[in-house]
Order: structure tokens, then sequence, then C-alpha cells
């Protein structure tokens, strides 16, 4: 039986109830993270609870716990189910009022909601046994606040539809300038000669925690150059290595875009060296 936590109560899943009033259900009106664990091991965990906040912030949501509130939350949800690798969802909604009106209410407790799930085993920095992704591609048609973390996430999920109705595991995204944002649930990469290169961060990428791992212990490592810049996407398909990161997925090594191979066709060298390096560094966060 799964444990899950609700406005400061532990109960069976069975037994959490939120009003159909609550402004999350109705209009998406809240933030959420996904903080991955291994073995009882929380990953990015102080990033993952800041970018929380600041997404609270953004919409006017007036809640701020204690890091070591969630942090208690988190532990006890690890406990609860079992620790192995689990990915642990926390969810904030404006709260419950009593009509469905546009404008923030005041006055409304928010909804807090969290609940673990099993993630896979932490990727394992070997070519030979590291899953190559294969993703399609489509303009990238969703809002322009994609930097905030919201729960109204169907422009995000209809994306996703697009590549697992042709038998991909992710869709890349493009502007209306043929540039590379990112996937509909992951940040994006190229290598190049050796070179690693993501789209800077601006309203149409998400923050993501595991990007800004990423780049952190490639910077200070300095063995593989980062590069933060526009990215078009004829470089994308002229790419030697493609990558998607994401919480659950850390680096996930893309070898096929739109039914075309991937620099050869096979998880490349650099992929193998930062997932080394981000395997050995990523608990520090």
């Amino acid at each position: 039986m799964s444990i899950v936590f609700l406005n400061d109560s532990f109960v069976p899943m069975e037994e959490a109830k939120i009003s159909p009033m609550d402004r999350g259900f109705l209009f998406g009106d809240g933030i959420y993270e996904v903080i991955p664990s291994y073995e009882g091991m929380l990953v990015g965990f102080a990033p993952h609870i800041e970018r929380m906040n600041n997404g609270l912030r953004e919409i006017g949501i007036d809640f701020a716990w204690p890091v070591e509130k969630w942090r208690e939350v988190c532990e006890n949800l690890i406990e609860k189910n079992g620790r192995g690798n689990l990915g642990i969802y926390l969810h904030v909604s404006r709260g419950t009022d009593s009509k469905r009106f546009h404008a923030y209410p005041e006055g409304v407790a928010p909804t807090v909601f969290a609940f673990a799930f099993d993630i896979p085993a932490a990727p394992v920095a070997d070519k030979t046994l590291a899953k190559g992704y294969k993703v399609s591609t489509t303009r990238d048609l969703r809002w322009e606040r994609c930097h905030i973390k919201s729960t109204a996430l169907l422009g995000n999920v209809m994306h996703f539809q697009h590549g697992f109705e042709r038998g991909a595991n992710e869709t890349l995204l493009f502007n209306a300038n043929n540039e590379l944002t990112e996937a509909s649930a992951c940040n994006a990469y190229i290598v190049k000669d050796g070179v690693v290169a993501t789209p800077p961060l601006d309203n149409q990428i998400l923050p993501g925690i595991t990007r800004f791992i990423l780049l952190d212990i490639l910077r200070k490592n300095g063995s593989i150059k980062v590069e933060e810049r526009i990215i078009t996407m004829d470089e994308v398909f002229a790419a030697d290595e493609v990558w998607v990161t994401s919480s659950s997925k850390e680096i996930a090594p893309v070898v096929e875009i739109d039914g075309k191979k991937v620099g050869n066709g096979e998880v490349g060298d650099v992929w193998q060296a930062a997932q080394t390096l981000y395997s050995a560094g990523k608990h520090n966060y």
C-alpha cells in the first residue's frame, strides 16, 4: 500500500481526498517538483526546493515551508514506501475556493500533496549498457512561461504524445526560428567535436535541476567544454551526440531523431565521460 502526504498527514493513497473545487484541479493552478532518490539518498534536494519556492513566488502563492520541513516530508515518504529507487513528487496548489473564478482568491490555504513512486535504477556509465533513446521533433507550441514548473502540463503532455504515437521515447521541440528549445519532459543538448552545448535559460526552457548539476560538474571538472548558446535544428541533425536530461533519466543518450541516426547511431564516448562524472558528483547537491 502506498503512503502519501496530504496537508500535514501521512495516509494510504486510497484515503487521500482533495476537493474538486481545488484550483489545482480546476485550473492547474500550482507548482510541482520531482526529486529522485536512490536507496534513501536524495539527488539535488536543495536546488529542487529552491526552484519550487521560486515558482510559487512567480505565480503568487504565499507558501514557503522551511527546507527542513520539506526534507522531513521526503525522508518520511522514502521510509514509509520501502526506500529503494523512488521519485518524490511534491505538489502545492493555490487551494480550494467556494467558486470557480479566474482571479486569485484571498484567504485560501494552499493544498500540499506528495507521494513516492518507483523509478529505474541510476544509469551506469557504460555505453554497452546504456539505453539509446529515439526521439521525434515538432514545433514548440506551449506557453511562453516554460521556466515555471506549473502543474498545468497539457502542452507538454500533447508534445510527448506526438513522439509516443511515433514509437519515440521523447519529442525535441523547436521554436519559430528553427532553434532547439528543450524536449517535452527534458532539457536537451548536442555534442559536436567534443563540445557539449545546450540552449541558454529563458522563458522557453525549464531550468532543470539535472541540467544545473550536470553543467556545474562538467565546468568544475574542466575535461569537457560546455557552452550555453542558441542551437539550430540543423546543428541538432548534424551533431555527433544528442542527449536529454531529467531527474529520473539523468543523462539519456539519443541515437535516433525522426528515424535518422545521430552520429554513427551508437551511444557516444562524451556521454560516457559525462555520465561518469555526473554519477560521482550528483549527491553533492
